[in-house]
């Protein structure tokens, strides 16, 4: 994937060449409510602080409607977003056909500068994107790997998921549209640990979760491969409002140097930390920095 156009980018540095030193700004680094957003957010906070600029950390911020606000009006400049999510949560973009990571990326990137003067830098390795679990055994009695493998056996099988997951395009209606899977009983948990934990007692077979969830890695789940393409990607990138790139150009390569360090491993090993470790998330950013080089 690849990192601004070079007419933004271009557009961006005269810009700062333009406004000179003179808007020394202090960069405002927020987040989403959840674990996953708080690390990646510190991740960005101490990177950028390692770089000479002064931060300010605005984290859980609440909802993805929320965050968005935030950094469209300039309560803050910079927060970890998701391409699916930006498509379909704040685009609600409707019959896309084509989703390939790359696709997304550029429809996202292009409706955010366009719409709110704001814009996408280059995607991380992480992809956070639904994920539809098993526990190992059942990955091997039934010889599964991917959906259309669970298909076959569906019937004899029970999910467990959110209540939202019935009813989506990306949920069950999807699952029977695109791959003819129906489930022998379908139980509903509004916590996502509540599923994992229906999962591990043996209460359900099949529980939807995210790829980058730390329970997959702890407990040798399997997340199965959708090998049509149901799942839109969720790719991680940080969101940055046009004006704050402009005048501190410098903080693209820094950005995208954190993205180029995590992928899904490094997230799942990363929520753990925080999740059953008990450790704050600007101690688990700043472990991980110093671990990979980036903070002394």
């Amino acid at each position: 994937m690849r990192s601004l156009g070079k007419a933004t980018l271009a557009a961006l540095l005269a810009a700062a060449v333009t406004c000179g030193t003179a808007w020394a700004q202090t960069l405002k680094v927020g987040s989403k409510n959840f674990t996953e957003q708080f690390i990646v957010a510190e991740l960005y906070a101490a990177a950028l602080e390692a770089a000479g600029y002064k931060v300010e950390r605005k984290i859980n911020l609440g909802t993805t409607l929320v965050a968005h606000e935030a950094i469209r009006t300039g309560a803050i400049d910079i927060y970890p977003e998701y391409t699916g999510t930006g498509l379909n949560a704040v685009m609600k973009a409707q019959g896309v056909t084509d989703t390939s990571p790359q696709k997304v990326y550029e429809m996202v990137r292009a409706h955010y500068e366009k719409e709110f003067k704001l814009t996408w830098l280059k995607p991380s390795g992480v992809n956070n994107g639904y994920a539809m679990i098993v526990r190992p055994e059942t990955a091997r009695s039934h010889n599964l790997k991917t959906l259309s493998d669970l298909a076959k056996v569906a019937k004899t099988l029970k999910l467990g998921a959110g209540p939202e997951f019935g009813d989506r395009r990306d949920g069950v209606r999807g699952l029977k549209e695109v791959y003819g899977i129906e489930f022998g009983e379908f139980r509903q948990f509004a916590a996502l640990r509540l599923r994992y934990a229906a999962l591990t007692q043996k209460q359900i077979d099949v529980a939807n979760g995210f790829a980058t969830d730390w329970q997959i890695a702890a407990e040798k789940f399997v997340a199965l491969q959708d090998d049509k393409g149901l799942f839109p990607p969720y790719f991680l990138a940080p969101v940055v409002r046009l004006d704050t790139v402009a005048n501190n150009p410098k903080i693209v390569a820094t950005l995208e140097r954190v993205g180029t360090l995590i992928d899904n491993p490094t997230m799942q090993d990363l929520n753990r930390r925080v999740e059953v470790d008990k450790k704050e998330p600007r101690q688990v950013a700043a472990e991980f920095l110093k671990a990979k080089g980036v903070l002394r």
